[in-house]
């Protein structure tokens, strides 16, 4: 019943779309192509469209299409190999580089080509964006992204995301031509990866005794559920949301937090920490003084064999570690991690942090892998292979790419979609981080900014990250996201031709697929509310 209500609505959704006042509506694409000829006429999309794909590669591609068009309009197309006339046609053909495509859209029929599966999907997310009441608008697109990175996390430590909650978050990674899928999978409030050889830390460490209720103030009181929380992913669970994210051409990183926010492990197995515990996984927000000890062996045996079996699961080059946010407090308390220090010729605690990371380094190196890190990895200096990830301002990003590392910019300021998007939260918002970040504000962000032309190829592209100390479900999640995450897609996509006020126009196209896909989203941009 529920899916036949959903097909009635996409119907009447595709039936009443209507080009908005104040513009032309014909060509609304997110994020902006590299260049559009409008032509006249359009091409008329019924229950019996074929789609043609000239290669098996394409199946999946146009699958996922079908699903998508049958949200949006109530048809079904269908899938076939053989030519057909009126037709929606898959091309491979080489020549174009890995995530660039050329549409063309004629009353008679589409034609899309690329060289790769990946580009197609790219080229079919747009094709969803251009079906309106009217059919397809006549045009020719090409189109290819200004950064080959471009990400999103989703922090499930704060508050786990079943499965299928995953994949949906991963769906509208895919909308919005986001290729990397950041998935925080360890932190102080719970430990969410099966690991066979060490199964306390599902047994234990996935384990909160309680939650809490309502914004966290460090000055207290604070109020909390007294309800037991927890949850984790087998290691099945990681392999099928590994291969959905690939289907969708979506490189899945995982993040094992180190040597701070261990929390979560040091409970489970206290030898971990420098004082031997006891430890609580945490129930509240913030940062914990207990972290890894850096002066025993067996805690880069035990973090070793961790990995060894992250790297069977994901098949990603960039594993990110952490290292934000590592008090030194117990280091320097710390007999081991004194010793170390000396015997290593370190100058202090942030170069004893500094040998945990190149050492993990290496070790990963050793296995045809490279780290990423969050900015402070650079406390203590860094190897010029490790992937900086710029969240504290722009300006340690700025500072990598001169020292030519590579750079993920994602500035807490223009990134962070845990902020409120709205200057009255109270008013208008779910629970949520104060903070305000505007849809405007994301689409301000220039990776490239302040930085000469000799250091923009340091700059990978652009992430924006979702943590969920608030944030409890895939709904609520969606609100944070939408449309923020447009706006970031375009930041990653083309930066070179962003037009705000245009933008905004153009966010119509998917405003409608919001909509047919029962997505969540904030309405404060499209309701003049900032």
């Amino acid at each position: 019943m529920k899916r036949i209500l959903s097909t009635l609505l996409a119907a009447w959704i595709y039936a009443c779309c209507t080009a908005a006042p104040g513009g032309d509506m014909r060509i609304a694409v997110v994020p902006r192509p590299t260049s559009v000829i409008e032509a006249p006429g359009t091409f008329r999309l019924t229950a019996r469209t074929p789609i043609v794909i000239c290669d098996e590669q394409l199946r999946r591609p146009a699958e996922i299409f079908v699903d998508a068009i049958a949200a949006l309009t109530g048809f079904v197309p269908t899938i076939t190999t053989v030519n057909a006339p009126a037709a929606i046609v898959l091309h491979l053909t080489p020549g174009y580089k890995p995530e660039e495509y050329r549409l063309v859209a004629t009353r008679k029929g589409v034609d899309l080509t690329a060289s790769t599966p990946q580009a197609i999907l790219h080229g079919l997310r747009t094709l969803q964006q251009l079906v309106g009441a009217q059919g397809i608008p006549a045009c020719t697109i090409e189109d290819r992204p200004c950064f080959a990175y471009r990400g999103a996390m989703l922090d499930v430590s704060r508050h786990f995301f079943p499965v299928e909650e995953v994949k949906t978050y991963i769906d509208l990674l895919s909308l919005h031509k986001i290729n990397r899928f950041h998935w925080h999978l360890t932190d102080d409030q719970g430990w969410r990866i099966e690991i066979r050889s060490y199964p306390q830390l599902t047994a234990v460490g996935s384990r909160r005794a309680q939650t809490l209720v309502g914004r966290y103030s460090s000055k207290g009181p604070n109020q909390y559920d007294g309800i037991p929380y927890g949850g984790y992913y087998t290691q099945d669970d990681i392999r099928e949301i590994v291969r959905y994210a690939a289907e969708r051409h979506i490189e899945v990183i995982p993040e094992i937090e180190m040597p701070g926010h261990g929390l979560a492990a040091l409970t489970s197995y206290p030898w971990l920490g420098c004082t031997g515990g006891p430890y609580e996984v945490w129930t509240r927000w913030g940062i914990s003084d207990d972290v890894y000890c850096a002066g025993k062996e067996t805690t880069f045996r035990f973090i070793e064999e961790v990995l060894t079996e992250v790297l069977e699961l994901f098949p990603s080059k960039l594993i990110h570690i952490g290292g934000d946010e590592c008090p030194k407090k117990r280091w320097k308390s710390c007999p081991l991690c004194q010793q170390r220090i000396r015997e290593e010729g370190l100058k202090d605690e942030h170069e004893l942090q500094s040998y945990f990371v190149r050492r993990i380094e290496k070790w990963l190196q050793a296995r045809g892998r490279e780290i990423i890190g969050w900015d402070e990895i650079l406390q203590g200096g860094i190897s010029k292979s490790a992937t900086i990830m710029s969240w504290n301002g722009q300006a340690p990003g700025i500072k990598a790419a001169r020292l030519g590392n590579p750079v993920i910019m994602t500035p807490k300021w223009y990134c962070y979609f845990d902020y409120s998007q709205t200057s009255d939260p109270a008013r208008y918002e779910p629970l949520s981080n104060t903070r305000y970040l505007s849809v405007r504000q994301v689409y301000r962000l220039d990776p490239l900014d302040q930085l000469a032309q000799p250091h923009w190829q340091q700059i990978l592209g652009v992430q924006c990250n979702l943590w969920t100390e608030y944030i409890g479900d895939i709904g609520h999640a969606q609100h944070m996201v939408l449309p923020r995450m447009a706006a970031l897609s375009e930041v990653g996509w083309a930066n070179d031709r962003k037009e705000y006020n245009d933008f905004v126009r153009r966010l119509h196209s998917l405003r409608r697929i919001y909509e047919a896909e029962g997505y969540r989203y904030a309405p404060y941009l499209f309701e003049s509310i900032e």
